[in-house]
């Protein structure tokens, strides 16, 4: 092959590289303008992250099981209560 083939074989292959090279850095400039407004969009929804999450769930299951333990409580002193004002009446 002569020197002229191989010197356009090699401007071919530095053109192609070079177009590589700037769909790698348009897509770099893609991926950081859609990361930026997926972020944006993610903070103006006031999401909560995981971990947060997770605490404010275990906050809630901890309420709960305290609200229906003091309902139990609550419905045995009424049961006391009712019993004792029987006797009461018993009593009189």
């Amino acid at each position: 092959m002569s020197s002229a083939g191989t010197k356009f074989f090699d401007e071919v292959a530095k053109l192609i590289s070079g177009a590589a090279g700037a769909a790698q850095g348009l897509r770099d400039e893609i991926d950081s303008l859609v990361k930026s407004q997926l972020d944006r969009l993610v903070s103006e929804m006031e999401l909560v992250k995981r971990e947060e999450f997770e605490v404010v769930k275990e906050m809630a299951s901890r309420a709960r099981a305290e609200a229906d333990e003091l309902q139990e409580r609550v419905a045995a002193l009424e049961a006391e209560l009712d019993r004792l004002k029987r006797r009461k009446r018993k009593d009189d």
